[in-house]
């Protein structure tokens, strides 16, 4: 075994080797087809963090001839440490054994095994053969029981073949595998040979730091994104004739392209550091993150009640029929004009410049022929869009890497009235510390404000991974 440790993942073709090569690794690159023997060639897979590579997976090609494979070891005579080596110099140029060799040569060379089944069907003469030829090879080796579908019944068999052949046995999905289950399986793979523990150990603290540096990268990406978009603000000239109705429309639909827009780049933020590159994630019909940020089916979901989005649609000098829309479940129309940061109609509220100059209307101000949108003086913003990039993290940390259905996420979301409704008072005064801040000029407070937040987000983030 080399300093850096290494295991070939083996196994019969389509068993799941290339998927849980791609969830160990976190790369999604690796090639994983449901047509047998798509893989033919090894291709190592290394674990890099922070630029040091901490440990190695192999793809490998399946079984090609066992039975034969096993013979050959069988009968061998000489030296049990020779066997290996001595089978691929008489056997590479063998075309009916050009896969057994070619999954065989990183065991020669010293890597650990990962012996993947799938244990939803049952077992076969030819899997007993697989396991003999493994268990020959003298090298440390786990078992992998990497169940395709719900099926159950065949798991005792396999459980009991494998105690004759395996240091260690595991249940591992590897399409559904969170980081707590990669973790316990490195821990289990510690196990599998005394000389591993102590390389293995390290692997795991370097994860474990990993994760807690992404954690509070991600954070820091929320808190910014929060900042952005609650601090952002625009004017333009205002002069007498100017159709202000229309003005105020051009404002406010430029802020909501922005916050869209800067919300959407915080998410592909969070997409990159947590290394997916396929991750296409389906979301269901009935999924928040589906509805527009300024949806009112957003903020009635997140936070606003149907007697707070009528309050919205009077403030803003929306349609009174508008709000008994709502109180019908006709919820169809945006509440962004509830947000501090712009609003619609209020001069059919309000009549005159005059009246309005030097004042605020939920964040709209007219002052010198200038007419002002943002910043956000409404915090409920601050939790949509909180819960939305909390919503989103959760699924991008639960995406198996070796996934590729992009099936419907199953995300419970329907019973799920965001995040941030379940935190404690002390937890929604960090919040409300930081979004007072903003409205602020002093920027030592707002970073002291801002640090509190991302410290808070961090333990938050934290929590989410163990449930």
């Amino acid at each position: 075994m080399s300093l850096i440790p290494e295991f070939a993942i083996v196994g019969h073709p389509n068993e799941g080797k290339s998927s849980v090569v791609s969830t160990l690794s976190e790369d999604d690159s690796v090639r994983v087809s449901a047509v047998p023997g798509e893989t033919t060639e090894c291709r190592a897979f290394p674990v890099l963090i922070d630029g040091r590579e901490v440990i190695r997976f192999i793809d490998t090609p399946g079984f090609q001839n066992p039975r034969k494979t096993l013979a050959w070891m069988r009968a061998w005579q000489g030296n049990d440490q020779e066997m290996l080596t001595e089978f691929l110099r008489i056997h590479r140029d063998d075309s009916a054994l050009h896969d057994d060799c070619a999954l065989l040569t990183p065991l020669a060379a010293g890597a650990g095994i990962i012996f993947v089944v799938d244990g939803s069907r049952p077992l076969r003469n030819m899997d007993k053969a697989e396991m003999e030829i493994l268990r020959l090879t003298g090298r440390p080796r786990m078992a992998i029981i990497n169940c395709k579908d719900e099926e159950s019944r065949f798991l005792v068999d396999w459980q009991n073949e494998f105690r004759k052949h395996f240091n260690s046995i595991r249940l591992f999905n590897a399409n559904k595998a969170t980081y707590n289950q990669r973790i316990a399986l490195l821990n289990s793979l510690k196990a599998i040979d005394q000389d591993l523990e102590e390389v293995i150990e390290t692997v795991i603290q370097a994860f474990t730091q990993d994760w807690e540096n992404r954690r509070q990268q991600s954070a820091a990406l929320i808190t910014t994104m929060l900042k952005d978009s609650l601090n952002y603000r625009a004017s333009a000239p205002c002069p007498p004739g100017t159709d202000e109705e229309a003005l105020r429309a051009k404002l406010r639909s430029a802020y909501t392209d922005f916050v869209t827009k800067r919300e959407r780049a915080a998410h592909q933020q969070l997409r990159r550091l947590f290394k997916h590159t396929l991750f296409n994630l389906q979301l269901s019909e009935q999924s928040i993150l589906q509805e527009d940020l300024f949806a009112a089916t957003t903020w009635k979901f997140l936070g606003l009640s149907d007697e707070d989005l009528i309050w919205a649609a009077a403030m803003s000098g929306a349609a009174v029929g508008a709000g008994m829309d709502v109180l019908a479940a006709g919820i169809s129309f945006g509440v962004f004009m509830a947000i501090g940061g712009a609003v619609g109609a209020v001069g059919a509220a309000v009549k005159g410049r005059d009246l309005l100059s030097g004042r605020r209307l939920l964040g709209m101000k007219l002052d010198k022929q200038q007419m002002q949108v943002g910043p956000v003086t409404n915090i409920q913003l601050l939790y949509i869009l909180l819960d939305r990039a909390l919503l989103y993290y959760s699924h991008v940390v639960s995406w198996a890497h070796g996934r590729r259905d992009h099936a419907t996420a199953r995300d419970g979301e329907a019973e799920k009235q965001g995040y941030a409704s379940e935190w404690t008072t002390e937890e929604r005064k960090v919040c409300d510390r930081f979004f007072k801040a903003l409205q602020k000029d002093d920027l030592i407070v707002q970073e002291q404000e801002e640090d509190a937040l991302v410290d808070m987000l961090q333990a938050k983030l934290k929590e989410m991974s163990r449930s």
